[in-house]
Order: C-alpha cells, then sequence, then structure tokens
C-alpha cells in the first residue's frame, strides 16, 4: 500500500510539474498569454506541496527518485500533448530512470 501511495503522489507530482511548466511555456513561448502562464505557476506550486505527502522522510531522497519519474513522465507528456516521438534511446534512458528511481525509494533499508 505505501508503494502505491507513494507511485500515486509522485505521478501527481509529475502532472503539476510538468504540465506547469508546459503551461508556463505554452504562454511564453507559444504567445498564449498571461492566463496559461498564471495556471503554469500555480500547477508548479502544487507540485512542491505534492511532494511533501510522500511517506519517506528524507528530501534528498524523494527528490532524486522523483528525477526518474519526471524524466519519463516528459517523454510521455511530449508524446500526448505535443506529438513527439521517442527513439528507442529516449525509452532506453526513460526506463533506466525509472529503474534507478525504484532503486532509491523502494530498496529494503534498515530503519
Amino acid at each position: 500500500m505505501v508503494i502505491a501511495r507513494s507511485a500515486a503522489l509522485f505521478a501527481l507530482a509529475a502532472l503539476f510539474e510538468i504540465g506547469g511548466a508546459w503551461l508556463v511555456w505554452q504562454g511564453v513561448r507559444e504567445h498564449r498569454g498571461w492566463i496559461w502562464i498564471g495556471a503554469g505557476i500555480a500547477a508548479l506550486g502544487l507540485y512542491g506541496f505534492v511532494a511533501t505527502l510522500q511517506p519517506d522522510a528524507e528530501f534528498g531522497r524523494i527528490l532524486a527518485a522523483y528525477g526518474g519519474i519526471f524524466v519519463a513522465g516528459s517523454i510521455a507528456w511530449g508524446m500526448v500533448a505535443d506529438g513527439y516521438r521517442p527513439d528507442r534511446w529516449d525509452v532506453t534512458g526513460a526506463l533506466i530512470c525509472l529503474a534507478g528511481m525504484a532503486v532509491i525509494m523502494y530498496a529494503p533499508r534498515a530503519r
């Protein structure tokens, strides 16, 4: 149950961070305006809050592990939102990052 909760929180954090950055990008680079930028900034703030809900209390571990989620999530977001098609190296790199995330977060530790 703890792993499922942690994975769901990572997914929610990725939605807010990647989505927020994408909204800011759209507002600035695609000239969609301040509403898009403001929504992106709000989403980025929510990302910071969601990260604090992880069951592990180690900030460095959470942020380091989240990096793997960010890499894979960014590629997935690009596919859905922008029509990006990753090549085999993109996919391989994302899988390596996810494996690293799993080791960092879920390896057995003496407590």
